[in-house]
């Protein structure tokens, strides 16, 4: 196994004679940050590609003139530079060796839009969407959309001539260009446009002396974006220097504000979904299409479709966009779209949500693709290809029979009406032979683009995957032209030296290259990733939809959100704890503090686990190092406390305790105390513990039922497991239910038992009911129903939150001993359903317990029984009708639910009962332990204001407030001064509403109601 202790390292870069001296006159010259830390540095070792160059440091400029400053300060030391936006690029163009211009944390204002003259001045470091939401209310957008277009800047669209699924309508980013304005690499600036506005000395001489090469010497077609763009340096196309400079990748000089066109937003969409047998048909029959006007001609194969998408029969689909005055107008476009094609199926969608949910599935697709069907792991590289449309059909029949002679597999998708083709390739870029296929590939598939009149690159630029290749798509005379361009804009070759022009070589620099070839010594099984840590955290491909700063982007990842810095990002972690693993940046391995603090803000919410297209899962990262990190050492107080809160809470049960603690946490000086010691933050309450604890009501309510049944000589001394002819449900006793709100526990199993389930509590068995013989007496021990008797049941989730694996798997063993013959196949060929209350106790059920005791078969036995509330009304008792309340309902869906165990159920069981809205989505920002903890207050705060607590504060006064998580509850308690409920206890509420007549009744006859209720 590799060791991760401490170890010495350097970086891998060649380091300039004086770095000290770099640094301190960068920080001299500049007003903007400058970092050479090891933790920015480690943030901007990658893109979204296979490369991976480690930076001297991170500038973070504030404006034109500190870009300008900092140009002049590193030509001066013979440093390169590396301008960057969101970090997006798939061909490495975004990363370097020198000092990498942050550009998206100052330089990210919207200077101007004028809707008359429908312009826009941004800044390079405006994220697209702030763009669309800013022109949106006067009926305009930006043309070209990516699919990254959350978290892609316009700096960095403009330097890839980036595209979209939108380019048959409005073209690249290039044909939104109007002027531009650049430090050039000796530090001045320019203001670039048409009739050779800005162009440095010599490039009119220069093309004015080639015109028949530039003339003749580019291929024609919508999606050229490989090269330099010499050609629109033409006279017959107005000398445009700003169009030329589009798609340059930060080689000629670095973007500082931009003028753009904006066009026309359709007041109305369809979606029309168009099936055929294969992508090669969908292909042929994508130019067809385009006489008709559409707005989109996207391509999805089936691979890169979960089964249940909704998508009409067929193994591949055109989405095809229409546009209108009314949605009456975009549907009659639509269906003249599907008469005009001939497919297998078809499908129009005319409903906002439906269409946002379909092209989810395409914009994930650049990360879903990166894992085969089989789970297999394929890269980028030839991610976008382009070939004039008409003939894409032929192509891509071509590239199939390519793949197949490398014995490579890939998935096309993408923008099939422009001919633009993306794939992810399964690679092997971590063995010698592996990356000698992947060069002997590129060479062989880059002659085939050129055989169809192709480009190397359709829209995300050559950078160092295709520039090495562009001679064989040019010729060496025209790229021979291309490098006299960059010496004209850039004679030091300063910026972004090894892209476009005297490039790198596309099998150097690979990322993976410093990554452990063994596998590293982990607690958590990893079985997705072939139980290698390391696969696991190159999962992370950089697409970087956790930078997402949208209020409706699904939970991912609440504290970037909330502080917009990298680190706190889910790719930020990943990347760090990329070069924790290559030991050359981060060199003290699991000790790591930078890696630490980055995973310090991480709430462990899970939302990666499914937002992310490729399935990061940075809670369980963070588990893993946690418990590296502090094995051996003293922990932080909170993991003494909150991480053990089970064990804490048990010892104050058995000594009756807990009036004594809620007494002493009213008392400021002892709450403060407390809070201290127990490294709790200081703006929190502790939560008052229950006076009786669930189990206990559990046991005193059963044992008056059992007596009662006795009495009437309905059960006998006999057990018998699966002998109860109603549907038996085991109700989980978890921690939050069982000492801090057991109301909910109680109402659970009022509401499980009037739909015909009969609840246990774990350990336990079901009672067979039968007429007793004669002279039989029946006592109570021979029941084993009584409550805490062999042991606790628990899930370990807060040992896993704070890393403290090993107590995990204690603890988890222990439950699994104890749920006994419930798990064993003999007995139990299917074990009975396990209804956890508790959202973050099933979803650690459901997954850590599986993952983390990967070697035992009874924790995957147990995952598979675990039900939520709604699972289990929905699965056992199906014919069982919800009390109608007709309520609006507001609240939070527990960011675990959202992420592991899916809220579907609660859907469609609010919905029955009449529950009308959505529950927030989001994180609520407590996370279990996160929001307690010390210096996390404001973070969690922050979390909460973004849906939760907007969302309460809109509510109507008769909205009921729902949240099934004791988090979500206590965050809203203290953040709102409003008590949230779960499920169960509304439904319960209901129920008893219903019967009050007849409890009283049964009063009047001395019959106990908490005996009676939801009896047998």
């Amino acid at each position: 196994m590799t060791d991760l202790g401490a170890k010495d390292g350097t970086s891998g870069a060649a380091d300039p004679p004086d770095v000290d001296g770099l640094r301190a006159a960068l920080v001299a010259e500049m007003r903007g940050e400058v970092a050479f830390d090891v933790t920015a540095r480690a943030l901007t070792t990658m893109d979204a590609s296979n490369y991976r160059r480690v930076p001297l440091g991170v500038v973070r400029p504030r404006d034109a003139a500190d870009v300008a400053a900092a140009l002049s300060v590193c030509r001066a030391h013979g440093v390169p530079v590396v301008p960057r936006g969101g970090g997006t690029s798939i061909a490495g163009q975004a990363t370097g060796t020198g000092v990498v211009l942050d550009l998206t944390r100052h330089m990210n204002r919207i200077v101007a839009l004028d809707p008359e003259a429908r312009t826009a001045v941004v800044q390079p470091g405006v994220v697209l969407d702030r763009l669309q939401e800013a022109a949106a209310p006067h009926g305009l957008r930006f043309g070209p959309d990516p699919s990254t277009h959350s978290r892609c800047t316009l700096g960095g669209m403009i330097g890839n001539n980036s595209c979209g699924s939108h380019s048959v309508a409005w073209g690249t980013t290039a044909d939104s260009v109007r002027e531009l304005s650049v430090v050039k690499g000796n530090g001045s600036v320019v203001r670039l446009g048409q009739s050779w506005q800005g162009a440095p000395d010599g490039l009119r001489t220069l093309v004015e002396g080639e015109l028949a090469r530039l003339r003749t010497g580019f291929p024609q077609l919508p999606r050229r974006i490989s090269g330099y763009a010499l050609d629109a340096l033409l006279p017959e196309k107005g000398a445009d220097v700003a169009r030329s400079f589009c798609g340059s990748e930060g080689t000629l000089g670095v973007l500082t504000e931009a003028v753009v066109r904006l066009v026309e937003a359709p007041r109305a969409r369809a979606l029309a979904v168009l099936a055929y047998a294969d992508e090669s048909a969908a292909a042929e029959a994508a130019a067809g299409l385009l006489p008709l006007g559409p707005l989109t001609v996207e391509g999805m194969a089936a691979d890169l479709v979960p089964p249940d998408a909704g998508l009409p029969r067929g193994g591949a689909w055109l989405f095809v966009e229409t546009g209108g005055v009314d949605p009456a107008e975009a549907r009659a476009r639509a269906d003249a779209i599907v008469r005009a094609a001939d497919v297998l199926d078809a499908l129009v969608v005319t409903d906002p949500a439906g269409q946002r949910a379909l092209w989810r599935l395409r914009e994930d697709a650049s990360g879903t693709a990166t894992r085969m069907p089989d789970g297999s792991e394929a890269w980028p590289g030839w991610e976008d290809c382009a070939v004039p449309p008409a003939r894409l059909g032929a192509y891509l029949r071509d590239f199939r029979h390519l793949l197949s002679a490398h014995d490579l597999r890939g998935t096309p998708y993408g923008h099939f009406g422009d001919g633009c083709i993306h794939v992810r390739i399964d690679f092997d870029l971590l063995t010698g032979a592996g990356i000698r296929r992947f060069r002997r590939f590129s060479e062989e598939l880059a002659e085939l683009v050129v055989s169809h009149g192709g480009s190397l690159s359709g829209e995300h630029g050559d950078g160092q995957a295709r520039a090495e290749l562009l001679p064989r798509m040019y010729g060496t005379e025209l790229v021979g032209l291309f490098e006299r361009a960059k010496d004209l804009w850039d004679p030091d070759d300063l910026l972004n030296p090894g892209m476009l022009v005297r490039p790198h070589r596309l099998d150097e620099n690979l990322r993976f290259a410093v990554l452990p070839r063994e596998p590293v010594d982990v607690a958590f099984g990893y079985p997705s990733d072939g139980g290698d840590f390391s696969a696991a955290v190159r999962r992370c491909v950089g697409v970087a939809k956790c930078r997402t700063t949208a209020a409706d982007a699904g939970v991912m990842c609440p504290s970037f959100r909330a502080t917009g810095e990298e680190e706190h990002s889910t790719r930020g972690r990943a990347r760090l704890l990329h070069e924790m693993l290559a030991g050359e940046v981060v060199t003290d391995g699991w000790r790591s503090t930078e890696v630490r603090d980055a995973l310090d803000l991480c709430l462990s919410c899970k939302g990666c686990r499914s937002d992310c297209p490729v399935g990061v899962d940075m809670a369980t990262y963070k588990a893993e190092f946690l418990h590296h990190h502090y094995e051996g050492r003293r922990r932080p107080a909170a993991h003494c406390t909150m991480g053990r809160l089970p064990a804490w809470l048990r010892l104050v049960d058995r000594t009756g305790t807990a009036p004594l603690l809620n007494s002493l946490a009213s008392v400021g000086p002892f709450a403060a105390l407390g809070k201290r010691l127990g490294g709790i933050a200081p703006e929190r309450e502790i939560p008052r513990l229950a006076q009786e604890t669930f189990s206990r009501w559990w046991g005193r309510r059963f044992k008056e039922r059992v007596r009662r049944m006795m009495r009437e000589g309905a059960y006998g001394p006999e057990v018998e497991l699966d002998a109860s002819p109603r549907e038996v449900a085991i109700l989980w006793p978890d921690t939050f239910t069982e000492y801090l709100s057991p109301s909910v526990g109680q109402a659970a199993v009022r509401v499980l038992e009037a739909a015909g389930v009969d609840v246990m509590l774990p350990p336990t068995v079901v009672m067979r009911k039968r007429t007793p013989r004669a002279g039989e007496s029946v006592s109570l021990s021979h029941h084993p129903w009584s409550v805490g008797a062999r042991g606790h049941v628990c899930c370990g989730l807060t040992y896993v939150s704070t890393g403290q694996l090993d107590r995990a798997r204690a603890v988890m063993r222990r439950t699994l001993d104890l749920m006994g013959v419930f798990l064993d196949p003999d007995v139990h060929p299917r074990p009975p359903a396990v209804v956890v209350l508790e959202p973050s106790c099933a979803a650690a059920l459901r997954t850590d317990l599986p993952e983390l005791l990967h070697d035992d078969p009874r924790a995957a036995r147990l995952a598979s029984a675990v039900l939520t509330f709604a699972e289990a009304l929905e699965r056992l008792a199906p014919g069982w009708s919800p009390p109608p309340l007709d309520r609006p309902v507001t609240g939070q869906t527990h960011c675990h639910q959202h992420a592991v165990l899916g809220d579907g159920p609660d859907r469609r069981l609010r919905a029955a009962a009449g529950l009308t809205g959505s529950l927030a989505g989001g994180c609520c920002g407590l996370a279990g332990n996160f929001g307690f903890e010390k210096g996390h207050y404001e973070v969690s705060k922050t979390c909460a204001e973004e849906q939760l607590l907007p969302a309460v504060r809109a509510a109507t006064p008769d909205t009921l407030l729902l949240a099934d998580g004791f988090s979500c509850r206590t965050q809203l308690e203290q953040l709102a001064g409003r008590k949230g409920r779960h499920l169960a206890e509304v439904l319960a509420e209901a129920l008893d509403q219903g019967v009050d007549q007849g409890v009283e009744q049964g009063v009047e006859q001395g019959v106990d109601p908490e005996v009676d209720r939801g009896s047998d």
